[in-house]
């Protein structure tokens, strides 16, 4: 069994849910420690003029953990909401999907990881993901005192052979601790796939709602389409 973890972030990009959409396991990480102004609680968006953020506002103290986080008001639901009817009104497939707007913004938040918990099956479901999605928070304590101790304990846990990591994961994982473990570790090779984008030349790396308003359901094909290619 493969299994996958990463933070849950806001209205994720591309990248996120292909790693998700690989693993036979998801894992949300919300007891790691929050940090700002990362992807955590804020993404971006393409808007009439390029690049647009939608930041969620939040109250937090150092070293905080994600699902400690509190968010700070309401005042950005509405600013969020008309951002992205302003960026996707009159692109092919919003008002197919305008509903994901409505069932994200329809309740108040109170807490960052139920938010982003949220916003991540809404769009894994709208993206045709169905991989399982567990939190971290509700399985028993994992160790804390290592990054990879944490993740390996992690696929002990909930019977993963093989750990998916992020390319980035080459550089900073310690494979030595996951060979004498017995878990193989595979690393994501992602490849963003150009597609139909209004508002001037292609621009990768958004949330993943611009690949849903502009290519609709089955614009996740484009991803693994990508992958196929780069293997």
């Amino acid at each position: 069994m493969i299994l996958a973890a990463h933070q849950p972030q806001y209205l994720p990009w591309l990248g996120f849910f292909d790693k998700m959409d690989r693993a036979d396991l998801f894992v949300l990480l919300d007891t790691v420690q929050f940090k700002k102004n990362e992807w955590q609680n804020r993404n971006r968006i393409k808007g009439p003029r390029g690049p647009q953020w939608l930041t969620v506002p939040v109250r937090h103290r150092f070293p905080q953990r994600i699902d400690e986080v509190e968010i700070a008001g309401d005042r950005w639901v509405r600013k969020h909401r008309r951002s992205l009817e302003v960026a996707y009104a009159r692109t092919q497939h919003f008002t197919q999907e305008a509903g994901l707007i409505e069932a994200l913004y329809a309740r108040r938040w109170e807490s960052l990881v139920s938010l982003n918990v949220a916003s991540v099956r809404l769009l894994a479901r709208r993206l045709g993901i169905g991989v399982p999605i567990r939190l971290s928070s509700e399985i028993d304590r994992l160790p804390d005192h290592h990054a990879d101790e944490r993740l390996i304990g992690l696929c002990r846990m909930l019977g993963a052979d093989t750990y998916l990591a992020g390319a980035g994961g080459q550089i900073y994982m310690d494979q030595a601790r996951w060979l004498a473990a017995g878990i193989k570790v595979r690393f994501q090779e992602f490849r963003h796939p150009v597609h139909a984008q209004g508002n001037g030349p292609f621009m990768p790396s958004l949330s993943a709602v611009d690949l849903l308003f502009n290519c609709g359901r089955d614009g996740f094909s484009l991803v693994r389409a990508a992958r196929k290619e780069a293997a």
